[in-house]
Formats: C-alpha cells, sequence, structure tokens
C-alpha cells in the first residue's frame, strides 16, 4: 500500500494508525467467525507471586516451534487456522512485514482494560513490526513516555490497523484504559514477529 498514513509517534520509535482498513460487511463476517472459531481460554496471569483469572479471554497462534512467556506463563502457539491466515494476509498488504505469531484478546466489555506495558519480551524480535487490528467495541488507546511522560491517545476503529514499530517498546508503555460506558465486546489480534526455537 502506497497511501501515507499518519504517525501517532515518530520519536523514539513510531505508531502508524492506518484507520479503519476493513469493510462493515466483511467485520460482521470475521468477528462472528473468530468469537466461534478461535480456541478462547481466560488468562491466566501472576501478579504478587498470586495466579490471577482474569475474565479477558486470549489465544496465541504462531508458525511451529515458537513459544511466548509473559506474566510468568508460556504460552506455545496452536497451529494457524484458515481466518487467522485470511486476516494476516490483509494486514501484511497494508505493512510491508510478514509475520509468524499472533495474540488474541477477547475484552467483553470496557470494564476488562490492560495496564500500562511494553511489548518487549524476549522472544520477540528486537524493534521489529508489531500489527494491531482491531474489531468491535471501539477503545481508546494510549501510549506514555517513559522518560519525558508525555502521553497521547487514538480511538482505536471497529475494523482498523494500529503499527508498532522501531525502538517504541523500549522507550514507551502503551495501555487500554477501562470505560464503564462500553458495553459490548472488542477483538484485538496482533500480529508480531517472534523468535522460533
Amino acid at each position: 500500500m502506497n497511501k501515507d498514513f499518519p504517525y501517532i509517534i515518530n520519536k523514539e520509535g513510531q505508531a502508524i494508525y492506518f484507520g479503519k482498513i476493513i469493510s462493515e460487511e466483511q467485520i460482521v463476517y470475521l468477528f462472528d467467525e473468530l468469537i466461534n472459531k478461535i480456541d478462547w481460554k481466560n488468562e491466566v496471569v501472576v501478579m504478587f507471586g498470586k495466579e490471577i483469572t482474569t475474565k479477558r479471554k486470549v489465544a496465541f497462534y504462531s508458525d511451529q516451534h515458537i513459544e511466548y512467556r509473559y506474566s510468568q506463563k508460556t504460552k506455545k502457539g496452536l497451529q494457524w487456522i484458515p481466518i487467522l491466515i485470511q486476516i494476516k494476509s490483509i494486514v501484511e498488504s497494508y505493512t510491508n512485514t510478514q509475520y509468524n505469531a499472533c495474540l488474541l484478546n477477547l475484552y467483553h466489555n470496557g470494564n476488562e482494560a490492560m495496564g500500562w506495558h511494553a511489548d518487549n519480551e524476549v522472544e520477540i524480535i528486537p524493534n521489529s513490526s508489531i500489527a494491531s487490528i482491531s474489531l468491535g467495541a471501539e477503545r481508546k488507546f494510549s501510549f506514555k513516555n517513559k522518560s519525558s511522560k508525555q502521553m497521547t491517545s487514538v480511538l482505536l476503529e471497529n475494523g482498523s490497523l494500529l503499527e508498532m514499530k522501531g525502538a517504541l517498546q523500549n522507550h514507551w508503555l502503551h495501555c487500554l484504559p477501562k470505560s464503564t460506558k462500553i458495553i459490548t465486546p472488542r477483538i484485538n489480534l496482533t500480529f508480531r514477529q517472534m523468535i522460533s526455537k
């Protein structure tokens, strides 16, 4: 794709918001397929030494021999299914990047959120592209610079694409804030470039 898309961040890494790249008709189809065909599991994380099961559901798909460890838990990638290959192809056409893994999150409503963090686990290829597709409820997505504390936010539309790359994960944190006004679900797919064992 040759179209110029706006940079949300273009200092100490890049965040590019492509906006809505999927048609309304296709969104309905993709959302239904993902809800019914993804092997969703409740997330189990370790916080302050205790295991906590979140309401948010997750799934991890990838090429063979890829594992992902975060929150003191290791996930082995499930085998790609056709619907994910279809979405991955769409994303790759916009970012001009090939991905070998996808972490999916299912947020049932605005009470389910994600705190400040960086996607900087050792299994992710340093400075590589992470491409995030949003389907369902529109949600605010925020960035905060680790040093200057500068903040910026974007509203992730239904069917939109956000790409994070370069040194962004070293210098910026990001989060998905809570919003009690949101009562409908959102599926987020983050396509990644990960080290294969």
